[in-house]
């Protein structure tokens, strides 16, 4: 008799511990994060999007996910755009294309600059680059000169002197200097948005 009255006592425990775990609230669980779908490689895109994509086929299957879908974005948007826009995408990737890793990586460097400027010396920039647009050849050629001669005739950097919470002022030149390859790109991934 004490072992069915032990064992019913055991199996009444069990069902009000299951019967509670039951009807307690669920723990809420840490979000998992999203993974970023895979991307195509370039053999599983279209023709249409090879076509498109062309200047990039050599690094698309090296290309990060997310860099992936940014230019796929840009191939389904491609066929509503003016053909003057058209060839500027096609600019910009052959472009982009002919950087080196470290040219690109300076340029996404400088992009995230100019996002935390503000408004009104972005506008600065722009013009100046604008102007800078229009040089002729000739004298785009001979600014990049002189930056790549001032760039190497530079003396080597003495030690830096404590840092001071006044940055020094800036220098602002009135004669537009050849940006190089990298500085040309106002957003690295952002083939899309045309040029105001």
């Amino acid at each position: 008799m004490a072992r069915r009255l032990l064992g019913g006592i055991v199996l009444a425990c069990g069902l009000l511990v299951q019967g509670i775990a039951l009807a307690a609230p669920a723990q809420p669980q840490a979000p998992v994060p999203a993974r970023e779908p895979r991307q195509p490689n370039w053999s599983e895109l279209s023709t249409e999007q090879k076509r498109i994509l062309t200047p990039v086929f050599g690094e698309w299957d090296k290309m990060p996910s997310h860099q992936r879908k940014k230019l796929l974005g840009v191939a389904k948007g491609y066929p509503k755009k003016t053909p003057d826009e058209q060839q500027r995408i096609q600019k910009q990737l052959k472009d982009w294309s002919r950087l080196t890793p470290s040219e690109r990586e300076q340029a996404r460097k400088k992009y995230e600059q100019l996002k935390q400027l503000p408004p009104e010396k972005r506008q600065e920039v722009k013009q100046k680059w604008q102007k800078y647009q229009q040089l002729p050849e000739e004298k785009k050629e001979q600014l990049r000169r002189s930056k790549a001669k001032a760039a190497e005739a530079k003396p080597t950097a003495a030690p830096e002197s404590p840092k001071t919470s006044q940055a020094p002022p800036a220098v602002e030149s009135t004669t537009p200097t050849a940006p190089s390859k990298a500085e040309g790109w106002p957003n690295p991934w952002q083939f899309d948005t045309p040029r105001q």
